[in-house]
């Protein structure tokens, strides 16, 4: 536990893991910390979180401790990557080591030109107690052409996840399309919702389920490459159909 924290670094831990890796909002941390028995305030999410992030800043600017991580291994696999959470906002440009995990540099550019990138990849460079021997980014032309003048014959490679999805396109426009079908003969959940806003028994209970398992089906786009949203709307939509027919077949059976 922190000096006078109420609330101890396991819970630190867990609220950071869900924003920064679940990408849940602050209410929903809320509720699942709730669920599982702990009684807190919302705003005491939002100051936790924020305990979060100074931890974290603090682990990673320990400039020592990189060194020696660094030294340890010998070399470093250079990653880069322009983070833009809105159009027209500044990108964050992230640069860090594959091998170790380790973030060595973070910051905001307006532009993303050849020369705005030199400049962070020298920085980094003469602050490494170890050379660079690989990079790794999505290939954007300015990324390409910053690394050749900055680290002139150091291999550099399209990340996995790009390659990927790249390799992939083809089937992903197949899986969008076939989501898109799909989506057509799965609508009015809303009119049922409406039918049920008075009922409190078990069958609208019941009911509100089932259309709640279908929203959610429909607003979840999985991960692609990895995960094609197609073909995982086809399964939830299968598996919620023959929850029905379960639910239909066992109503049947009582009736008779």
């Amino acid at each position: 536990m922190l000096p006078h924290g109420e609330f101890g670094l396991d819970i630190i831990a867990f609220i950071g893991t869900q924003r920064y890796e679940k990408h849940r909002s602050v209410p929903e941390i809320h509720q699942a910390l709730c669920k599982r028995g702990v009684t807190i305030a919302e705003r005491t999410v939002t100051n936790l979180l924020a305990r979060y992030e100074e931890l974290v800043t603090l682990h990673l600017s320990s400039l020592a401790r990189l060194r020696d991580l660094l030294t340890s291994q010998g070399h470093v696999i250079l990653a880069l990557d322009g983070l833009q959470p809105d159009v027209g906002h500044e990108v964050l440009w992230v640069l860090c080591d594959c091998l170790s995990g380790e973030v060595l540099l973070a910051r905001s550019l307006l532009s993303a030109s050849e020369a705005d990138l030199a400049v962070l990849l020298r920085e980094v460079q003469q602050a490494l107690p170890v050379p660079i021997h690989g990079v790794i980014s999505d290939g954007q032309h300015s990324i390409r052409n910053a690394v050749h003048s900055v680290l002139p014959g150091v291999p550099h490679q399209l990340c996995h996840f790009h390659y990927l999805r790249e390799a992939a396109k083809p089937i992903y426009e197949a899986d969008r399309h076939a989501k898109k079908e799909l989506k057509k003969h799965i609508r009015g959940v809303c009119p049922i919702e409406r039918t049920l806003e008075y009922r409190q028994d078990t069958e609208a209970e019941v009911i509100r389920d089932y259309c709640l398992a279908v929203r959610s089906a429909l607003t979840d786009d999985g991960r692609p490459p990895l995960s094609a949203s197609g073909l995982k709307l086809h399964e939830r939509i299968a598996q919620i159909t023959a929850s029905l027919a379960r639910v239909s077949e066992k109503g049947a059976c009582h009736a008779s």
